[in-house]
């Protein structure tokens, strides 16, 4: 008789494939988690995309943004278990069902690998600068070291933390890291109040040629779109989650969002009307290095930034690790184990690294990459899979809030795509790399 249980080699690798099978996450998870991904550095940098947009207009692309990215969400939770039996536990798994196997992974992969790959060399870039402004705040005698060196210390530490095996593993460092970005974003928009108005402010538009101008605008379109992510990997989370169809994960999951959202506003608003009022069109693309004192609150902040910006860059590596080892067990037969947790892994830290040590031009790359990534994740693509698995009616207000969803959303990411790849090109012309 021949036995049809699978062998231990089968079992090894679907172990590992699927990482912890047990999904026993609870809904405050997802809310960290969330608030995690969602609330990165981006938000130090809306005061600066104010400065370019005015009141009125950035007002405006900030409340359409939360509205339309808190929908986009919804859809993506809802979308989770929309076929009886089954959980799409991930982005391309949505996207093969929504597009089609062959056509699917060719829509959704690229668009949330650079979502994933781009936030971390941002966080890379963010986590070094900080370093050094705590650095230089907290000993003003010590010889002064390279940006690129902190970037390279700040890297190290994800060399250790990238070998914790899943979402669930990381649930204390996403936890630290939510905490710090409410915290760091209390005292953004508190040390501005406290600080006032600076002399002769002003609110009128940058003084620039008309083209530049423009430029910059799409630049902060995209610095606005890159604060509302984590759409990226909501799939994934809510993965953690248990379901059963008395109580489907979609409940606790969208309990958890709303928590998220809740403190994505009162981060995302204060820090970007008070900094704004504060600085006026000289703000800069980070609000706290315009913040000198008290020294030692504006130090606390800028490390409260590098622990948040750690927990951030494992919640976006852990799908991109997830898929990397898919491949090399399933493409090179690459047998699971520790060495393939240490190679794959250790070999993203380090192109990261590269990246953000080569390229550290933090305002530029969050337009760029919030253009080019962001947009289509949070904005538009739910949308897009929504009217091809749902079909609501032609003409209905769902129709139309879809439709208005994706043309807004297809607009910011060509425009601030643009915008931020021209800054990345005039920005590197006059920066000498790896000082």
């Amino acid at each position: 008789m021949v036995s049809t249980s699978p062998s231990k080699e089968d079992q090894s690798m679907s172990k590992w494939t699927e990482g912890d099978p047990a999904r026993r996450a609870k809904w405050w998870y997802s809310t960290f988690h969330s608030v995690t991904a969602m609330i990165g550095a981006g938000v130090l940098s809306l005061p600066y995309a104010m400065a370019y947009l005015g009141w009125g207009p950035g007002i405006m692309v900030l409340a359409l943004s939360w509205c339309m990215t808190l929908n986009t969400m919804w859809q993506m939770i809802q979308l989770h278990e929309c076929v009886p039996g089954t959980r799409f536990d991930r982005y391309i798994d949505l996207g093969r069902h929504a597009f089609g196997p062959k056509l699917g992974p060719w829509i959704v992969l690229p668009q949330q690998l650079i979502v994933q790959v781009g936030c971390d060399i941002v966080y890379m870039v963010t986590g070094g600068k900080c370093l050094k402004k705590f650095m230089e705040m907290t000993c003003a005698s010590c010889t002064p070291i390279r940006q690129s060196y902190w970037i390279l210390i700040f890297g190290g530490i994800h060399f250790f933390l990238s070998q914790l095996p899943n979402f669930n593993s990381v649930a204390g460092v996403s936890l630290a890291a939510a905490v710090m970005s409410l915290s760091y974003s209390t005292i953004a928009w508190a040390g501005s109040l406290a600080h006032g108005q600076i002399d002769n402010v002003s609110y009128a538009y940058k003084s620039t040629s008309a083209a530049d101008y423009m430029f910059r605008v799409f630049n902060a379109l995209g610095e606005i779109s890159f604060a509302f992510a984590g759409h990226a990997v909501v799939l994934e989370i809510q993965a953690t989650i248990p379901s059963t169809p008395e109580k489907p994960s979609k409940i606790p999951m969208w309990k958890g969002a709303l928590g998220a959202y809740f403190i994505n506003a009162i981060c995302y608003f204060p820090v970007a009307l008070i900094g704004y009022w504060a600085f006026g069109q000289d703000v800069d693309d980070n609000v706290l290095t315009d913040l000198k004192r008290p020294a030692w609150l504006i130090a606390s902040a800028n490390l409260m930034v590098v622990v948040h910006v750690i927990g951030s860059y494992q919640v976006y590596a852990m799908p991109v690790f997830d898929m990397l080892e898919r491949m090399m067990m399933k493409r090179l037969n690459f047998p699971p184990g520790i060495a393939l947790r240490l190679i794959t892994r250790s070999t993203y830290v380090a192109f990261t690294l590269f990246v953000g040590v080569t390229f550290p031009f933090f305002g530029d790359l969050l337009g760029f990459f919030g253009g080019f990534g962001f947009a289509p994740t949070s904005y538009f693509l739910p949308c897009v899979m929504w009217l091809l698995i749902k079909k609501p009616k032609r003409f209905s207000t769902k129709w139309f809030i879809n439709w208005a969803c994706i043309f807004v959303g297809v607009f910011i990411m060509i425009a601030s795509t643009i915008g931020g790849f021209r800054n990345i090109v005039t920005d590197s012309s006059t920066y000498r790399f790896y000082t």
